[in-house]
């Protein structure tokens, strides 16, 4: 937090920089001169006593800078021009004639140089601070709009998931072929599933996912989908993490199919029961684990998940592949099914990652 506030400090002080150079009243403007010259003036002759000869511009100088900083070049050029005639008059040798001598005439081109050189630099530097701002107003509009854009895109996203999902439910009551029906419910129901994991994950600003919440979440919506919320509970125990979004889609859809597989297959024919969801994380070794448990009906005689045709597992291994997983399904002690993914918490870099499964 404290670098996120140091980091804002640079552009307060421009946009205060700013809010006093520009937009100001001519009143204000000669207002400011006139002060100015009176001040230094004044101050001028206040030090002249205890000043060492040679130093008949040192409150001018200020007075300019401060003039072109608070009311703009031509009112610090207004400045610089008053404040002259005043030290070359009362604070240059001869006093009081306004002699073209020649310590004079060095002595006042050193001031029109000085007093020049200040009013430049200060307009140079407000003119800068005026590209900064408008640049950065322009970045920010650009950032909202992509926002926006990026926002409605996921709406419509997901709208038409929506619809293609409705049309499928549609399509799925007016079967008679319980295989059939059974096809469309599961692409139903997995379409249900990513758009759920789209809304989720869709926030353009989000750099890490809660996996902890993400997990929980995506469970609820799985067996949601599954129409199994009234007779399947789901039980965690989750060690909660930081993910990035290219790391949590994957696992979702890994830990959805493995829900579904587990509705379908391990609560077959509305039967009901608890499907426990453990989440653990190994520091040291910096890999967790995901395992699911459901005290169903269990795995089939001779079954193995690097040999099964399903379609549903075969994303789920692919999926666990892509973020450098491990995927293992086997009889639970006691009856039902165990599936266990274990995986590292940073996503890997290498070929693997960039690959998309082929299903």
């Amino acid at each position: 937090m404290l670098g996120v506030h140091t980091a804002k400090l640079p552009d307060r002080l421009s946009r205060f920089v700013l809010r006093w150079a520009t937009g100001r009243s001519i009143l204000f403007k000669s207002v400011f001169v006139v002060c100015a010259v009176a001040v230094s003036t004044l101050l001028r002759f206040a030090v002249d006593e205890v000043l060492p000869p040679g130093f008949p511009f040192l409150t001018f100088f200020p007075a300019i800078i401060l003039t072109a900083f608070f009311a703009g070049a031509a009112a610090g050029s207004a400045v610089a021009v008053a404040t002259g005639f005043i030290a070359w008059y009362w604070f240059i040798h001869p006093v009081g004639t306004l002699s073209v001598t020649t310590p004079a005439l060095f002595a006042m081109l050193f001031f029109a140089f000085i007093a020049a050189t200040d009013i430049l630099l200060v307009h140079l530097m407000t003119a800068a601070l005026h590209r900064m701002v408008e640049a950065e107003a322009r970045s920010s509009a650009l950032a909202h709009a992509r926002t926006l854009m990026f926002h409605e895109l996921q709406h419509r996203v997901s709208n038409n998931i929506a619809t293609l999902g409705s049309l499928l439910r549609l399509q799925e009551r007016r079967l008679g072929d319980p295989k059939a029906r059974a096809a469309v419910a599961d692409a139903r129901a997995r379409l249900e599933v990513v758009a759920r994991l789209q809304r989720r994950l869709h926030d353009p600003s989000r750099q890490f996912v809660d996996m902890g919440d993400y997990i929980r979440g995506l469970a609820g919506d799985t067996v949601a989908a599954m129409d199994a919320s009234g007779r399947i509970s789901c039980r965690y125990e989750i060690d909660s993490f930081r993910s990035e979004p290219d790391q949590a889609m994957p696992l979702g859809l890994v830990t959805s199919e493995l829900l579904m597989n587990a509705c379908e297959h391990g609560f077959a024919g509305g039967a009901s029961g608890t499907i426990l969801i453990r989440l653990s994380v190994a520091g040291a070794e910096g890999r967790a684990r995901l395992v699911i448990e459901d005290d169903g009906a269990g795995l089939p005689p001779g079954f193995s998940v690097t040999g099964t045709t399903s379609l549903g597992l075969s994303i789920a291994r692919q999926f666990a592949e892509q973020i450098g997983g491990e995927l293992t399904i086997r009889a639970r002690p006691g009856g039902g099914t165990r599936s266990e993914l274990s995986f590292p918490t940073a996503i890997p870099r290498g070929p693997q990652a960039e690959a998309v499964p082929e299903v």
